[in-house]
């Protein structure tokens, strides 16, 4: 078993003696999510714990494994900048011990590690110690080998006793890779004596200060890679330099030969010879002038959802009068190339109600898949040319699938548009790309990356994938990740050699409602750096999309969405504020923003040397 010291590990707004944990799973090789036991017990606060709780860890195998949560990163120790705030974070795989890790110190430790990797990855190697990345990375280093200090021999403080391991005590309230929200009974556990902390907050608080120090490093150098890489990338360094990089004379395998080109370049993946577009996904219920004039001026192409329950909300009757009018206004009008779909997503929100009927009875639902997609690209075809198929399926969130099954309806869905539209290309979406579902889900789901590859083993060949990365939304999966973590995912999944498309990437204007986040907050998405408003929504929306801009296989970029829906059936299940318009069509500071995100490209400059404020115009 593992277990974690946390020190005070209350948010805003909440008092250490009522800790929560947020978002909370294990992860084992790979950082493949795995089931575990995750409960929490507050600390009497004696011995000099001053505070806080323990976090035991149950894991159902017996290889080491890592915990990623939630947790608040604080500003550094003199930075005139704001922390990072409650961001989804992630320790390095651990073996099991009875003595306890100091949370703290291994996210801290987790953190300098990836800042290591990714520094040889992107080939950064000639940036001066003046840096400031660099800079702030040598002062968390300094403050990290402090807090091993303090920490004491194996972790501890010299001398300090060792929690009792062991499983949890009967009756013990445990929570199966979910969080604990406000309002939700502090764990205890089983033991007749309370738990100690074997730590000083001395330890804790280096320990703190060289997270947060790292975490600005990560920021900047994170941001220093997309403005050298989007620099060779529009000045066609990049391909240039791919064409003429050749297999070394010792290399054995194809994975040599990658890990020879890739280092070389400072990049994975295929190298695109064009810039990445840049979309919007546009809901079918407005259309107004101010809209269409938006889309004309933010986008290179536009994105046109296609749900089930929204197409054929009647079994064997379709609805297109709303989607055809800006179908046919992007083709006529604007001249902008579509995007259509997901054609198959079976999430609930996403699929009328009446084909639950055919839930349990597979080769029915294969058949009626099979008539939907037909039916669609038929329409479509001459309009859209590049066809999202299938998304979500490898989450199994609400169908009763089997891995086969979901493999099955992918290649259905694939196999038909390239049989009516042969010139079309084809992009599978895949939804909540860290697998933070798979913690939880039963052996129906699979992660992520195992989806992709399986697809490739199938004998299937989407053109593309298309991740989805909507933060800060109250829905599982929808935890806000700093900067760093999402550069280093792009980088995980362009070793699938296939470009990339960002589907959907969102961040809302203003914080969830409390009705949409439930009593126990049990799915508070956090923020980054301050809380979610117009600013913050711009903000994250330039960093994020320079990284993306950056990345030579990423294609395209499609922010969701063109304008906010409110809760309710037929698709939203909680209020949304991740639009460029809100609720009543009132642009927010993102639509400026996307604009001049789109004018930056094509003037080949990078997002990231954009001013803080957009400028605010007529559009």
């Amino acid at each position: 078993m593992l277990s974690f010291v946390v020190f005070d590990p209350a948010l805003p707004g909440q008092t250490p003696s009522s800790p929560v944990l947020r978002h909370a799973y294990m992860f084992g090789a790979d950082d493949v999510p795995m089931g575990a036991a995750i409960a929490l017990e507050t600390l009497d606060g004696g011995g000099g714990s001053g505070g806080g709780a323990i976090i035991y860890c149950e894991k159902r195998a017996p290889e080491s494994a890592g915990l990623c949560l939630q947790f608040h990163v604080d500003a550094a120790p003199g930075s005139t900048t704001p922390g990072v705030g409650p961001v989804t974070l992630q320790t390095c795989l651990l073996p099991d011990r009875e003595k306890p890790y100091l949370l703290s110190l291994e996210l801290a430790r987790h953190r300098l590690m990836l800042i290591l990797n990714k520094l040889e990855d992107w080939a950064l190697f000639d940036l001066p110690p003046t840096d400031p990345g660099l800079a702030l990375f040598e002062r968390a280093r300094q403050a990290f080998t402090q807090a091993v200090v303090e920490a004491g021999p194996g972790g501890g403080g010299p001398g300090s006793p060792t929690l009792r391991g062991g499983p949890l005590g009967p009756g013990t309230p445990t929570l199966r890779g979910g969080p604990l929200g406000p309002g939700t009974p502090t764990l205890r556990g089983g033991s007749s004596s309370p738990a100690s902390n074997p730590y000083t907050p001395k330890a804790d608080a280096y320990a703190r200060e060289s997270l947060a120090l790292a975490m600005e490093a990560g920021e900047s150098l994170t941001l220093t890679q997309a403005r050298v890489q989007f620099s060779k990338r529009m000045s066609g360094e990049l391909a240039n330099a791919a064409a003429r990089v050749s297999a070394p004379p010792n290399a054995l395998t194809d994975h040599e030969v990658a890990e020879s080109r890739n280092a070389l370049l400072g990049s994975v993946g295929v190298i695109l010879p064009t810039p990445p577009q840049i979309g919007v996904a546009v809901g079918a219920e407005q259309f107004t002038p101010a809209l269409q004039k938006a889309v004309t001026t933010c986008c290179d192409f536009v994105t046109m959802p296609l749900r089930w329950v929204e197409m054929e909300p009647t079994e064997g009757r379709y609805v297109f009068s709303k989607t055809d009018r800006w179908i046919e206004w992007a083709v006529r009008t604007a001249k902008l190339p579509l995007v259509g779909g997901p054609i198959i997503d079976l999430r609930r929100g996403s699929v009328p109600e009446w084909l639950y009927i055919w839930e349990h009875d597979y080769e029915t639902l294969r058949e009626l898949v099979y008539e939907h997609v037909k039916n669609l690209v038929t329409r479509y075809r001459r309009t859209i040319g590049t066809w999202t198929v299938v998304s979500g399926l490898h989450v199994s969130s609400n169908f009763t699938l089997t891995l086969e099954q979901v493999v099955d309806l992918t290649r259905l869905a694939v196999m038909v548009v390239r049989k009516l539209q042969p010139s079309a290309k084809v992009q599978v979406q895949i939804d909540q790309p860290w697998g933070e579902y798979y913690a939880v889900a039963s052996t129906r789901a699979m992660p992520p990356i195992v989806y992709a590859e399986m697809l490739g083993q199938a004998g299937i060949n989407p053109d593309l994938f298309a991740l989805c990365f909507e933060m800060g939304q109250p829905e599982p999966g929808r935890s806000t990740r700093d900067l760093m973590a999402f550069s280093a995912l792009l980088d995980k999944f362009a070793a699938l050699e296939k470009p990339l498309a960002i589907a959907a990437l969102s961040a809302p204007s203003k914080p969830p409602e409390p009705e949409d986040t439930g009593l126990n907050a049990e799915h508070d998405p956090g923020y980054l750096r301050t809380p979610w408003s117009p600013e913050s929504q711009a903000s994250w929306m330039t960093k994020v999309m320079a990284i993306a801009a950056s990345k030579p296989y990423v294609h395209s970029i499609t922010w969701n969405e063109l304008y906010d829906a409110p809760a309710g059936p037929p698709s939203r299940t909680v209020a949304r504020h991740d639009g460029v318009f809100d609720s009543s069509l009132q642009p927010k500071l993102a639509l400026w923003r996307l604009a001049e995100i789109r004018q930056a490209i094509k003037a080949k400059v990078s997002p990231a040397n954009l001013p803080e404020t957009p400028q605010v115009g007529t559009v």
